[in-house]
């Protein structure tokens, strides 16, 4: 089963730092996770649909703890990304 965990951020998380620039502040984004198969899920993602990004949100090499992925009308850009927690703060990198 595929939990929808966030689709849009709302007012409360941006007074929180939230950022305003979310793809989930217009509803082009949610974060998704499946029941201990994330990693199988994002790789259906970025090997088979289109996107605008995918990210494996943190967990381990093995498995995210959950994956976000975006959605425009036009101008996808396919952007895969790693999330990682560097020095408390959250860095992304390329993926692969």
């Amino acid at each position: 089963m595929v939990k929808l965990t966030q689709a849009q951020i709302n007012e409360i998380k941006l007074k929180i730092g939230g950022s305003k620039s979310s793809q989930h502040c217009v509803g082009q984004a949610a974060d998704l996770t499946c029941d201990g198969k994330n990693k199988k899920m994002f790789d259906f993602i970025k090997d088979s649909l289109v996107f605008d990004q995918l990210i494996w949100e943190f967990g381990t090499e093995r498995e995210p703890d959950w994956v976000h992925v975006s959605y425009k009308k036009e101008g996808n850009r396919r952007q895969v990304l790693v999330a990682k927690k560097v020095n408390g703060k959250t860095v992304y990198e390329q993926y692969g």
